[in-house]
């Protein structure tokens, strides 16, 4: 009779294969980035004049709290939290012979994840976005514009969103090793797993360069990336099937 101990392993390495499908095919990184394409396409309805000031986002989150929240970069933490689910099935799968390995990469995700959600400000502007279009005074308008434009510059210029990325990327790239190096994983997986973060770590020194070079390396890194999360998940689905 299968103990709870196998059993525990058995689901949280099923939960990483399911995290990372839905990581593929779903909840990808970078939607607010392929919104606005499709909208230049006229392939989706978004409203013809994306926000500038910050009574537009304001108005934009209210009237289209969907795509306000998708270019906010929402949903990029459901995709956070899903490589959160991903990493902690690969760290019970590494645990019993890289521990202090694991340990490492676990910091670096958890620090990562933790910073993402603490900078990512799309909710409170949400909310913030409710008060301004009720708001019947032209001072708390101003007031409240005002909060947004605080929110909105922590959002956009602030180093948590950037230092919480680099760590999550930093991870993948220690996990990425331990597959290559381990039999259960193979080489697909780690060479895959290193170009993916590899190449998105490149977004940092493009930072240097301005805004039209640092949509290339995460533009580069997406098809490694998709490829990673697709073959880890078919390995750790595999192994959960041979916990007994």
């Amino acid at each position: 009779m299968p103990d709870n101990h196998c059993i525990n392993h058995k689901i949280l390495l099923s939960l990483g294969a399911i995290a990372a499908l839905l990581a593929v095919f779903v909840f990808r990184r970078n939607l607010g980035a392929e919104l606005a394409l499709l909208h230049s396409f006229g392939l989706i309805p978004v409203p013809e004049t994306l926000p500038v000031t910050t009574g537009d986002w304001l108005t934009l989150l209210r009237e289209h709290p969907w795509i306000g929240m998708t270019l906010l970069g929402a949903f990029d933490l459901v995709e956070t939290i899903l490589v959160g689910i991903f990493f902690l099935s690969l760290s019970i799968a590494f645990w019993h012979t890289r521990r202090s390995t694991v340990l490492l990469a676990d910091a670096c995700s958890l620090s990562g994840i933790t910073i993402s959600f603490y900078s990512n400000q799309a909710l409170s502007l949400l909310t913030l976005s409710r008060q301004y279009t009720t708001s019947v005074s032209e001072t708390q308008r101003l007031a409240l514009q005002s909060a947004g434009e605080t929110l909105l510059t922590v959002q956009e210029h602030g180093t948590g969103v950037y230092c919480g990325l680099f760590l999550v990327l930093l991870s993948g790239i220690i996990f990425s090793v331990l597959m290559l190096r381990d039999e259960r994983f193979g080489k697909a997986a780690g060479v895959t797993g290193i170009l993916a973060n590899g190449i998105y770590l490149l977004f940092f020194p493009a930072l240097a360069f301005g805004t039209p070079f640092t949509i290339i390396p995460p533009v580069l890194a997406a098809p490694f990336r998709m490829a990673w999360y697709f073959i880890s998940a078919l390995k750790l689905w595999r192994l959960s099937k041979e916990q007994k």
